[in-house]
Order: structure tokens, then C-alpha cells, then sequence
């Protein structure tokens, strides 16, 4: 009873150990599983329209939520995992807290925020339809009053005071109701544009402000041609003088007010000789004294040009970079412009008509007509520039090859945009824009090797300008002779050996196979080669040769050719095993033979490299071993046959045969313990009493 006791406590703590460990587990799991919460909210408060990004966690991994405003869905969406990181625009609500509660629609948690609405007072002038349109004096201005965020149902008191330009200020009250979300709106016009200048709108001071502009015309600049505008309050029937001005240019006329005392001209245009980012200064001034205005009536404007894009071309319709256009009109230089990299050069003009010289590397290449009307500011101008197109060619037994990767330098460097070219694969190389009364050299090089020199004097046919100026060139034929022999015969001659070449770039191959006297003459274009020779469909030797003068002789010694190898076949403890099938193995071919009494199998006059060999023993179908080997050399290879053992001429397995070793020589010496006990347990014989 006392050794059960103890045996009992011992089980209910490790029970009670087993279920707090289960409970702190399962606490854990609860406690590290993710949540529904709205980890921030940014900004935490602005005005209606804000656009605020919410980031939260939801309990669903990649789940759906939805995203609520004072209860009502604003946007939904799913999760990232487990994360929420959305944007969400700010509804019309009173200013004040709102909730914004994020739903986990898979396990219905949720969880709430707030936003705080501030209240947002705006003025905004109605706009004009035109970007560079101006409001006139005499006319109307509509202000567009608008609250957001306010309090919800309120009678709010707007007092919008216009500052003039003379510092005079004209409040007018509002009365702007708001709706229950706490916005209101109201337009009112603004009468009083008499004078020229900024004119500043206030919302109760400073809760909002903004201005607008009066001008004497309804623009802010002109083109050529274009009928100016004009208009003003003065008295009725008041005199008044109208000036425009610029630099020495000077036009008037007296004009009178009429009944409504609106000045309005519209009998002067601007100049055809107006140039581009000319100012022209327009004044009214009283004649009879009756009006006088601080500020006085002057305003300018001015002649903008038109955006006109001039694409340099050349004789191929291809645009041509760094072209220098220089414009005049009536002789008179106008604007100076350079291509870009797509030829395109973009310059200011006014409506008219322009010459345009062309000048490329400083020498001119074209004078063109250019008309610019409102419909017409894209044109073209061609450069006397011409492309020369290079083919490199080369002739094999009446056969044309393309040569690919020749060098082609064409000088003077100073007169071409790329004066080194390398031809493509199909041999061909264009240098773009050249002159065509200019004497070039083209010098053609392969592998550093130049092999030809070519002087064109002049990019014509016929005396005729073309677009693509074709010259054909061809690479020299040089010979190849390739002597193969074998060190393993005091480097004699190899007879039959396939020889192939193949040229690095170009991949012109051929091939041949060696005469009696071990060589094979190969006639191939200006290159680099790598020559490979086969023996019986096996690579014995591989080298690389430029092939850059007329006569090349390159020796090539096949060291694996002609070996004598040897394959000695012994077991466990060296002894040879005769009859042995010996067969080695490359890329599909056997040769095979048996081994002879010492355990050797000879293979004759073979090419070397890496090889297989498979030994078959006596009487046995499948092979013994089969192993991979290098042979660099003529030379005897032992592989020795560890699980068997020669014994009377018979194969015994080696562990079978020490088996019956120990098996016998634990006989023996049991027998000779067997005789030594008997001999020691023999009584001997007493000895009689002397």
C-alpha cells in the first residue's frame, strides 16, 4: 500500500501537467489568432471628398470586407492574407465624429474608427471657356458660395465682399441653409468689372477667398491677323482716345461712349509683320475729362506663335538628327531650331511664309518653302543626304556567302554620323545620311585583317541624287592545308582522316577527308576556323586557325590515333583469368576478344579518349563490370576481379574459398587441441622404490 500511493500522485500530476499544457495551447492559439481591427486611418480628419486610407487586419486569410460610413457600404473588397489597406472618398456628412467600421464578411466580426468632418467654405468664379479667353469690363462675374461640413439645418450668414482693383469693396449678405448632410450652395453675379485689374472675393473675411481678372480685350494674346477685341465703361456719349502701341508701332482712334456708356472696337487686327512673344500695349484715355480711372485702362497682350513641329528627312524619307533649320522671313532671321534624335525640331511661328536652310555638319543640305496657317504647322523639310548600303560578299566554288562581322570604317570620320559599322549576319551594313558630293574611302577589315580599300567619289548615279547608294565588296579566298598525322607511328601521314572546318561568324563549313599523304586542302574566305579531324566517327583532335594569308599550312598530331591498348583480367590475389570477354564500348561500337592464359586481351592500332570497357567472365552471359576509362596513351590497364579466385583452373568465390579455409584450419586446430588434451590427461608410469 505505501509503493501504490506514491505510483498514483505520480500519474495525476503527470495528468494534470498533460491538461494545462493542452489548455495554455489552446489559449494561445485563440490569443495569436488574427483579429478584426482598423489598425490606422489617414488622415483622421479633413473635409468632404477627403481621400482617406484605412489599413486594418479581418480574421478571414484573403477574406471579403466591406467598408461602412455611419453604417452605409462605401467600398468592398478582400484581404491580403490577412491585411487591409484601402482607400475610401469622404461622403456628405455634418461636420463632427463619423464611424467607419470595417466587416469581416466571412466571420461577421467588425471593428470602428472615426473621422472628424471639418467644415469647408469655397468661392469659385465660373470659368471661361477658352484658356486664354478674359473676362471685359462691363461684364458679369458669376461666384459660386458653397459650404460643406457644416452644421446640419443651419441658417448660415454669408457676407461675399468684391475688392476692386481701385481698393473699392462691395459686400453683398447670403442666407445659405444648410441640408442634413451640412452643405449649402448659392450663385451670385458680380456687376461692377468697370475697372481693369484683379478683383478679390472674400467669405467672411477669411474663411474663403479667391479673384478674377478684367481686362480691355477677351484675350490675352492674338495671333497674326486675328481682330482684337476691345470693350470698356465710360459715360454715355463720352470721349475717349484708343492707343496701341508696340515699340515704334503706334495706332489711334477716338472713339464715343454709347448710350450705356460701353466703348466696344473691333476694327483693328494684328499686324501681318507681328513676330512671335510680341507685346502689344492697348490705352483708353478720357478726351472730355468726365471719367478718370485709378487704375487707368491699359492692358497688354501678346502674339503667342504656334506650336510648329518641322521633321528634317532624308533622301530615303528617314529623319535625320542634329540638322540645324534656320527660318527667315522676308530675308529677315526668324528662329534657329535642331532635330532631336527622332529629327523632329519644334519652333514658334506666327502665320506667314518662311524659308528654311538646312544645314547639316555645318554643311547646307536643302532650302524649303514653309506656309504656317492655323491648319497647316506640321511639314517636312528633305536633306541632299544619301545612305550608302555595304554588302560583303564572298565566292566558294561559284557560290556567293554573305560575310557577316566585317569591319567597314568610312572616312572623312568628320562627314558621317557612324563612321565604324560591323556587317550583319546577312552581310550588310547601312551608313545613314551622307553627303553626296563628298569622295569617301571605305576600308574593310575581318579579324584585324584589311582586305580591301574602296574610293567613291561622289554618293551619285548618273549624276543623280538617290536615296540608297548600293556597293558590293567581296572577301578574298585564301588556302587552308591541314596535315594530319600520328605520333604514335614516328608521325606519319593519317590516311582518311574527315577533316571539317567551320568559320566562327559566318558558319561556312566544309569539309574533307586527308589523301594518302595525310592532307586535306581546304579553299575558304578571310576567317577564323576551327578545324576538327575524325577518325571512324571519333573527334581526334580540335584546334582554332586564322585564316588571314594565302597559304596556310597547320599541322595537326592525333595523339589518341593508332593506340595499343591492353586489358589484364586478374582475380583477387593477382592470378590471371584466361578467357574472359573483354569488350569495350564507344558511341554505340564494340570490339571484343578473350583473355589469354596470362589474363591479357590485346587491342590493336585504336583511337584513345574515353572509353568503356565490359568484362564477361567464363560462362556467364551478363557482364561482370562495366567501368568508364581514359586512355590518353598506349598502356595496359589490370582490373582485377575481387569476388572470385582462380583455384585448379576453376573460378571459386573468393568468400566461399576463405570460408573453406577457416572451416579447415579450425579442424586442425581442434585436432591438434584434441591431441594435446589426451596427451596431457595420459597417467604416468611410478617409478620403483630404489
Amino acid at each position: 500500500m505505501m509503493n501504490l500511493l506514491p505510483k498514483k500522485t505520480r500519474c495525476i500530476t503527470l495528468l494534470i501537467l498533460i491538461l494545462t499544457s493542452v489548455l495554455a495551447t489552446f489559449l494561445f492559439t485563440q490569443k495569436a489568432k488574427a483579429e478584426v481591427k482598423i489598425i490606422s486611418i489617414t488622415p483622421a480628419s479633413g473635409y468632404v471628398g477627403t481621400n482617406v486610407t484605412l489599413t486594418a487586419n479581418i480574421t478571414t486569410s484573403d477574406g471579403e470586407y466591406k467598408i461602412l460610413f455611419n453604417g452605409n457600404q462605401l467600398v468592398s473588397g478582400n484581404a491580403v492574407g490577412n491585411s487591409v489597406t484601402t482607400s475610401i472618398i469622404i461622403p456628405p456628412a455634418p461636420s463632427g465624429s463619423h464611424n467607419l467600421t470595417i466587416v469581416d464578411v466571412g466571420s461577421g466580426e467588425n471593428d470602428t474608427a472615426t473621422f472628424e468632418i471639418l467644415t469647408k467654405y469655397l468661392l469659385e468664379i465660373s470659368p471661361l471657356e477658352l484658356p486664354m479667353q478674359q473676362r471685359q469690363e462691363g461684364d458679369f462675374v458669376e461666384i459660386f458660395v458653397n459650404i460643406t461640413g457644416g452644421t446640419s439645418k443651419t441658417l448660415y450668414v454669408a457676407n461675399i465682399t468684391v475688392q476692386a482693383p481701385n481698393n473699392a469693396s462691395h459686400p453683398k449678405l447670403l442666407d445659405l441653409p444648410t441640408s442634413d448632410d451640412g452643405s449649402a450652395s448659392a450663385t451670385i453675379e458680380y456687376p461692377n468689372t468697370s475697372y481693369v485689374g484683379e478683383y478679390k472675393v472674400f467669405f467672411n473675411g477669411t474663411l474663403a477667398t479667391t479673384s478674377f481678372t478684367i481686362g480691355l480685350t477677351n484675350a490675352t494674346e492674338y495671333h497674326r491677323f486675328q481682330v482684337v477685341d476691345i470693350k470698356a465703361l465710360y459715360a454715355p456719349s463720352e470721349n475717349v482716345t484708343l492707343t496701341i502701341t508696340k515699340g515704334d508701332y503706334y495706332y489711334s482712334k477716338n472713339l464715343i461712349a454709347d448710350e450705356n456708356g460701353v466703348i466696344y472696337y473691333t476694327n483693328w487686327a494684328v499686324p501681318a509683320n507681328a513676330t512671335v512673344n510680341d507685346t502689344y500695349t492697348v490705352n483708353i484715355t478720357s478726351i472730355d475729362g468726365i471719367t478718370t480711372k485709378n487704375p487707368p485702362d491699359i492692358q497688354n497682350f501678346t502674339v503667342p506663335g504656334f506650336d510648329v513641329n518641322i521633321a528634317a528627312l532624308n533622301l530615303a524619307e528617314e529623319p535625320v538628327p542634329d540638322v540645324t533649320i534656320q527660318i527667315f522671313e522676308n530675308e529677315t532671321s526668324v528662329v534657329n531650331a535642331t532635330s532631336g534624335s527622332d529629327g523632329l525640331a519644334s519652333v514658334k511661328l506666327e502665320i506667314g511664309n518662311y524659308t528654311a536652310n538646312v544645314y547639316f555638319k555645318e554643311k547646307k543640305v536643302g532650302e524649303h518653302w514653309i506656309n504656317v496657317t492655323e491648319s497647316s504647322l506640321s511639314f517636312n523639310v528633305t536633306c541632299n543626304l544619301t545612305n550608302l548600303k555595304v554588302l560583303v560578299l564572298t565566292v566558294v566554288d561559284g557560290k556567293e556567302f554573305s560575310m557577316p562581322e566585317v569591319r567597314l570604317s568610312l572616312s572623312p570620320e568628320n562627314l558621317t554620323s557612324t563612321p565604324n559599322l560591323n556587317t550583319n549576319i546577312t552581310g550588310l551594313a547601312v551608313f545613314h545620311n551622307l553627303f553626296l558630293d563628298v569622295t569617301y574611302t571605305l576600308n574593310a577589315s575581318r579579324y584585324e585583317t584589311q582586305f580591301n580599300t574602296t574610293t567613291i567619289y561622289g554618293l551619285l548615279q548618273n549624276g543623280n541624287p538617290v536615296a540608297w547608294f548600293n556597293l558590293t565588296i567581296y572577301c578574298p579566298i585564301y588556302t587552308l592545308q591541314v596535315n594530319v598525322t600520328n605520333p604514335n607511328a614516328n608521325n606519319q601521314p593519317i590516311n582518311n582522316a574527315l577533316v571539317k572546318i567551320r568559320e566562327v561568324m559566318s558558319g561556312l563549313h566544309f569539309e574533307d577527308s586527308t589523301t594518302t599523304d595525310g592532307t586535306a586542302v581546304f579553299n575558304s574566305p578571310l576567317g577564323k576556323y576551327i578545324v576538327e579531324v575524325y577518325g571512324n566517327g571519333i573527334k581526334l583532335n580540335e584546334t582554332i586557325v586564322l585564316l588571314n594569308e594565302s597559304l596556310i599550312k597547320l599541322p595537326i598530331s592525333c595523339k589518341f590515333y593508332g593506340l595499343n591498348i591492353g586489358i589484364q583480367v586478374v582475380d583477387y590475389f593477382g592470378q590471371p583469368i584466361p578467357k574472359a570477354n573483354v569488350t569495350l564500348l564507344r558511341n554505340g561500337l564494340e570490339n571484343s576478344t578473350f583473355t589469354l592464359p596470362d589474363g591479357r586481351a590485346e587491342f590493336l592500332g585504336l583511337i584513345g579518349g574515353n572509353l568503356t570497357v565490359a568484362i564477361y567472365l567464363p560462362g556467364q552471359l551478363e557482364p561482370y563490370t562495366v567501368s568508364p576509362f581514359y586512355v590518353g596513351s598506349s598502356k595496359t590497364i589490370q582490373i582485377r576481379i575481387e569476388r572470385y579466385t582462380m583455384l585448379a583452373g576453376f573460378l571459386v568465390e573468393t568468400s566461399h574459398l576463405v570460408m573453406s579455409i577457416i572451416i579447415v584450419v579450425s579442424l586442425i586446430v581442434l585436432l591438434l587441441l584434441e591431441v594435446y588434451r589426451r596427451r596431457r590427461l595420459k597417467p604416468k608410469t611410478s617409478k620403483s622404490e630404489s
